[in-house]
């Protein structure tokens, strides 16, 4: 028998029972716009096939629970079913909560995975997208993510990163408009003062906006030892540690030093092909450019103030290595540190020195 568990956007949601769930007998597409969002239905029978036709509904509260009508008209159940769309940023948010919230289990695929999964061939529209969306679902259901929404104290410090992101972006062209208007030979001072007025506008609220994420990080008692065992480490900074708390706090499962550095766009990759291609080994950066500029700043800093790190650097850069190389090490090595002290829940000691018996053995052997 069915309850009632919530209440979201002002409607009632039901849920039944739970159980684990089985290989699922529908595959469900989406292909998800901002105004509508379209849906396929395949399921097995002799063979894979398409059973319900694309068919379109408005990207609002009602047409999410048309959707829903129609979803059990043709026995696509929580139960029985697998929903499956791509990322699309806050178009299908509405619609991935209003599912979960309904027991349907969703995957949000990233678009380009979905996109090499098919040739890029015939034509190209919703009800297709749909219907391939619902295919790919059936041939990698077993590597499909189920996804879960973000403690909404988390998704609020990202939204405030991503504002903070384009205050400093905005702040910054203002910056140069104004360098280039002082060095005119015909000065405008209107065009100038409204120019500093807006940067120091921006400036005020990207100081807000920290205000704000360090209030909210101090509301959670996970975030917050998250952060302080993060700003413990040489060079970083509570910026930085709210951008890994998020990165990490998102992530399904426990991520590892070698997984964060490629997707922030820090990891070094080969690029040699045959006996005519030998090219240096170097980093993508597809990741997030804040992050990895912050990083980076966070790098040069334990370089100067972390004895370790400047030792490695000096002795490195001697070895005739070139110094961007040397401190995208240090980054890397960085992030092994905040793995390490995440998951030992052990500030970072600077002056760290092993108690290991046998380094204690090894050292007496030497004198």
């Amino acid at each position: 028998m069915e309850k009632v568990v919530s209440t979201v956007f002002g409607c009632h949601y039901h849920q039944g029972h739970g159980g684990a769930m089985k290989k699922p007998e529908n595959y469900v597409g989406i292909d998800v716009s901002s105004q509508t969002f379209t849906s396929a239905i395949g399921r097995i029978g002799a063979k894979w096939q398409i059973v319900v036709k694309p068919e379109q509904f408005d990207n609002s509260l009602e047409g999410c629970t048309a959707y829903l009508h129609w979803l059990q008209e043709h026995g696509a159940r929580a139960n029985n079913s697998i929903i499956c769309m791509e990322a699309t940023g806050v178009y299908n948010e509405m619609l991935a909560h209003f599912l979960l919230v309904n027991n349907y289990q969703v995957s949000i695929e990233p678009p380009l995975r979905v996109k090499r999964a098919f040739h890029p061939e015939g034509h190209k529209s919703d009800p297709v997208d749909s219907t391939q969306i619902s295919e790919y679902a059936y041939r990698f259901w077993d590597e499909l993510r189920i996804w879960k929404p973000r403690k909404a104290i988390l998704e609020q410090i990202k939204t405030l990163l991503t504002a903070r992101e384009q205050f400093v972006k905005e702040q910054a062209a203002h910056k140069n408009a104004l360098q280039a208007l002082k060095r005119k030979v015909i000065r405008t001072p209107l065009a100038e003062a409204l120019h500093e007025t807006a940067i120091a506008q921006l400036n005020e609220n990207a100081r807000k906006i920290e205000a704000e994420i360090e209030k909210l990080i101090d509301q959670d008692p996970d975030f917050r030892d998250t952060v302080r065992l993060l700003s413990s480490i040489t060079g970083v900074g509570v910026l930085l540690a709210s951008y890994m708390l998020v990165i990490i706090k998102s992530a399904p499962q426990p991520l590892s030093a070698k997984v964060l550095a490629a997707f922030i766009g820090i990891c070094p990759y080969e690029h040699t092909s045959g006996s005519s291609v030998h090219g240096a080994s170097t980093s993508r950066h597809y990741g997030p450019p804040a992050v990895r500029q912050l990083l980076y700043l966070a790098a040069c800093s334990a370089r100067t103030h972390d004895e370790k790190y400047k030792q490695y650097f000096y002795r490195k850069v001697a070895e005739g290595k070139p110094k961007q190389l040397v401190i995208n090490n240090i980054a890397n090595n960085m992030l092994k540190v905040m793995v390490a002290v995440l998951r030992s829940k052990t500030p970072y000691i600077r002056n760290y020195q092993s108690v290991n018996p046998g380094m204690f053995k090894m050292a007496l052997t030497r004198s």
